[in-house]
């Protein structure tokens, strides 16, 4: 009988140890998700400070000639910046940041729901919308489709280079994205939307795509541009190299 007794006793405890232990461990995966992300504000806000204007809509400050562009000329991601980007009037990475990097809404964010103030939440809704945007604009918009991979598979720079080695082509044959991280599908969405439903022109889509390119990783984009430039790279200590999760 006591030998029942204890092993009663026994099961009453393993129940009552089992939620503690969830509740703990709900906790930590809680303090890390959160450490996550003031980690990642904490970048975007290094980079702010560093950045003394911003641009929130394609073909204001911050832009070369995009009328003048012919992307048939276009064969690296250096390349598509000497082109939508004032490059000439750049003498050091300030310069640089002052115009690639992006603040604000653009004017067709409200539409997909992204900001570029908000960086880490924007890169979730814009990775996630590639794959029905893709079925949608395929099937009901073939102009828009055909329009987007026309420039897509350019090397242009329509891609997650940076976290994977991927190089400037972003998708496959078949418009899918080449890469399973948020960042790639993230930028195509906005070259698949600008292109299917907008007038913007192919210069000012890339442009926006820099634009957001560089939101998602500073330090790389920076540097490419000021070495475009010539110019001084001193500042790029600053900057961290990725936001968000690969």
């Amino acid at each position: 009988m006591e030998e029942k007794n204890i092993k009663k006793r026994h099961k009453r405890r393993s129940k009552e140890i089992q939620p503690t232990n969830s509740r703990k461990l709900v906790l930590i995966l809680l303090v890390v998700a959160t450490m996550t992300i003031i980690f990642n504000q904490t970048q975007i806000s290094q980079v702010y400070a560093a950045v003394t204007k911003g641009t929130s809509s394609a073909g204001g400050t911050g832009t070369a000639n995009l009328e003048t562009v012919d992307i048939s000329t276009i064969k690296s991601t250096g390349h598509t910046i000497a082109a939508v980007f004032p490059v000439k009037d750049w003498s050091d990475s300030n310069d640089v940041m002052t115009d690639m990097f992006p603040t604000g809404t653009p004017d067709y964010g409200s539409d997909l729901g992204v900001s570029f103030d908000t960086p880490v939440e924007s890169l979730a809704v814009l990775s996630k919308m590639y794959r029905g945007l893709k079925q949608e604009v395929e099937q009901n918009n073939p102009d828009g489709w055909n329009r987007f991979m026309n420039l897509a598979s350019k090397p242009v720079g329509i891609s997650c280079e940076y976290c994977c080695g991927l190089g400037p082509v972003g998708i496959d044959k078949r418009g899918n994205s080449a890469c399973g991280c948020q960042h790639n599908p993230a930028l195509l969405s906005v070259a698949l939307y600008l292109s299917a439903y907008t007038n913007y022109s192919d210069a000012q889509i890339l442009h926006e795509v820099m634009r957001w390119k560089t939101l998602f990783f500073p330090k790389d984009m920076i540097k490419l541009g000021t070495t475009v430039a010539g110019g001084d790279t001193s500042a790029l200590k600053d900057l961290p190299g990725m936001v968000g999760g690969c």
